[in-house]
């Protein structure tokens, strides 16, 4: 006779606050304020997890894959994964949400804007003078244990 299988794990749900609706240029803050300006629009959209507060103090990064969303917006989604991200020598992870799990073609997406995204960053914050070293990472399936904190 064999084990039965393990239960399976639910992903977590979070809600989260749409701040740059996919297909902008501006990268927005809660307050509305622009933090960056890209050469190319954002393929998905963006926003914080404001409960969650992230290692470097703000409110976890999330991406919401799927059809444009509006500035403003709060929605519950599940968390599939993590981008693993350093921005000017600090941890600034982004939850990867979806409706259903991130096909390899939307993981590839993601993946290249954020390199091309950590080059960007890499240039602005030379020019601003902020210290640190800016890289994408890599993906991790499922969010990050440990790595945030209830605000």
């Amino acid at each position: 006779m064999t084990d039965p299988l393990p239960p399976s794990i639910e992903p977590p749900t979070v809600e989260v606050l749409i701040e740059t609706p996919r297909g902008n240029f501006a990268k927005r803050d809660v307050r509305g304020a622009v933090e960056f300006l890209s050469p190319l629009p954002c393929p998905f959209n963006y926003g914080c997890v404001p409960t969650l507060a992230a290692p470097d103090g703000d409110a976890f990064d999330a991406v919401v894959l799927g059809p444009r969303l509006s500035v403003g917006q709060r929605l519950q989604i599940i968390v599939y994964a993590t981008v693993l991200f350093i921005d000017a020598g600090q941890q600034d992870d982004k939850l990867i949400c979806a409706t259903a799990p991130p096909t390899a073609a939307q993981r590839r997406l993601v993946l290249g804007f954020f390199h091309f995204y950590a080059f960007c960053k890499r240039l602005s914050n030379r020019a601003r003078g902020k210290p640190g070293a800016t890289h994408c990472l890599g993906w991790q399936d499922g969010p990050l244990h440990g790595t945030c904190t209830r605000r």
